[in-house]
């Protein structure tokens, strides 16, 4: 297969596509092979697209709810029309295996029907005014207004579906975007941006800027034109986000090291190929992915050995591929930050059961027993095909062991009782506990985030249109 499109890409600024002052140069993270030249904005590009982006919010607050969901519903289709092409751009721009990559286009589909479906679906609610004493002869409702310009920073593991996240509610909420995507991934969002000029998006409400996160990031999160910024990503760049916004409002999506709690089930078997999937898609660079296994006792051995024999299936290779399972992480530096994390675990006296080797960017999937709490690799955001396996004794000590990190952002808990999922429920402290299944599981209209330094703020078409609106009262005396 072939990439379709120009090597040479512009910036898309107010409806249009402009040539930058520099460029830099986009390689396969797979092969290193030369993928296209690709904007390197400047601060003079980035005031051009937030001066559009100022214009396009009036534009779009103008467009009725149903011109909103219908340009969100011929994205929808424009995305199936072009499925294939899609998918080969992130096989060849992130290294995501093709049926994985095929697999994210659905999601993008189905994501950007939600937010058609949900822009016909945002209103108020009428207030009983006169429950309080002072409030007889007086009518209350209250409406949903856009905020107007948003800033948006995305990561390159879900480049077509995260940037789907953002766009989505925001357009169909009435607001203009200044999208910023990862440097490793931009051909995705350029050609999402093609998509929705297609369907007829006001010119200046998206607005795609490439490049420098310094130069970039700092510009859009200090512009008092920016009403939100919408940010998924490491934790350090969102805790800068956070003290530079200001009053602006503020979504952080920041990771996790996702555990899974197996206590009983009736299919062992099944449990064991679910915790693989979710724990070496994309090579384990999911926000969600599956990171700490904890198995009870009496299930401890038949559970490891169970997961070796099945991860010994998996195929590593060239993403294009249809076999291919997994294929190189995103760059060659983070390869080299697991292998030190493998080291040191290794050195502290955890057992590498399997894996542990890295060859260029690609890394073998892993899996670590007697693995330490305070580890790098247990205690930080691996990102990585990676996998520690600890054996409990009982569920309320293994849900201490859970809790005992800087995230929380979802888990997961098989258990055959009733009881002990609503006590592991109650009990945990993270945005989403997944009861037989693990935490890598998500749905793109449910209400997704996390606690602690996970995040803030919801995604989830619906959830996150009431994050990009303001509440309005209004009051009437007769």
């Amino acid at each position: 297969m072939m990439l379709k499109q120009s090597s040479k890409k512009n910036l898309f600024i107010n409806g249009k596509w402009q040539e930058a002052g520099d460029y830099y140069q986009l390689t396969s993270p797979y092969n290193g092979k030369f993928l296209a030249s690709v904007p390197l904005a400047n601060k003079r590009e980035v005031e051009d697209a937030l001066a559009s982006a100022e214009i396009g919010a009036m534009k779009m607050k103008e467009l009725t709810s149903l011109e909103r969901s219908n340009v969100l519903e011929r994205v929808s289709k424009l995305f199936e029309e072009r499925s294939e092409e899609a998918a080969e751009i992130l096989a060849l721009e992130c290294a995501k295996p093709i049926k994985a990559a095929r697999a994210e286009i659905a999601r993008t589909i189905e994501t950007y029907k939600f937010a058609s479906e949900e822009a016909k679906r945002i209103h108020g609610e009428t207030i009983p005014m006169d429950a309080a004493k002072s409030g007889k002869g007086r009518f209350a409702y209250t409406i949903r207004e856009p905020l107007g310009v948003i800033a948006a920073i995305t990561p390159f593991n879900f480049p077509f579906n995260l940037v789907a996240h953002k766009l989505g509610p925001a357009f169909a909420a009435g607001n203009s975007i200044v999208l910023k995507p990862a440097n490793q991934t931009p051909l995705s969002t350029l050609f999402t941006a093609e998509l929705f000029e297609q369907a007829g998006l006001p010119d200046g409400a998206l607005n795609v800027v490439t490049g420098r996160g310094s130069v970039i990031g700092d510009q859009l999160v200090r512009d008092p034109r920016v009403k939100m910024v919408t940010f998924t990503g490491s934790v350090e760049v969102g805790l800068g986000i956070k003290e530079k916004a200001g009053l602006k409002k503020i979504t952080l999506e920041l990771g996790s090291n996702s555990a899974v709690i197996i206590d009983g089930t009736d299919d062992l078997d099944a449990v064991v190929d679910r915790c693989v999937e979710g724990a070496y898609a994309f090579s384990g660079q999911v926000c969600i992915s599956v990171q700490r296994i904890y198995v009870q006792e009496e299930l401890y051995e038949t559970f490891v050995e169970r997961f070796a024999e099945k991860v010994k299936q998996l195929v590593i290779g060239d993403p294009l591929s249809e076999g291919t399972d997994l294929s190189a992480m995103i760059n060659e530096t983070e390869a080299e930050r697991v292998e030190r994390w493998i080291e040191e675990a290794a050195e502290s006296g955890a057992n590498i059961t399997l894996g542990g080797k890295r060859i260029g960017a690609i890394f073998e999937p892993t899996i670590i027993t007697g693995a330490s709490s305070t580890l790098s690799i247990s205690c930080k955001e691996a990102f990585a095909p990676v996998v520690t396996i600890t054996p409990y004794d009982f569920l309320k000590d293994v849900v201490t062991c859970v809790n005992d990190s800087q995230y929380g952002l979802q888990a997961g808990v098989y258990t055959t009782s009733i009881h002990k999922a609503f006590d592991a429920i109650a009990a945990l402290q993270v945005g989403g506990v997944m009861v037989n299944d693990v935490p890598t599981f998500r749905v793109d209209h449910m209400p997704y985030g996390g606690v602690k330094n996970s995040g803030t703020g919801r995604e989830g078409i619906k959830y996150s249109i009431e994050e990009m609106t303001e509440l309005k009262l209004v009051t009437i005396k007769f």
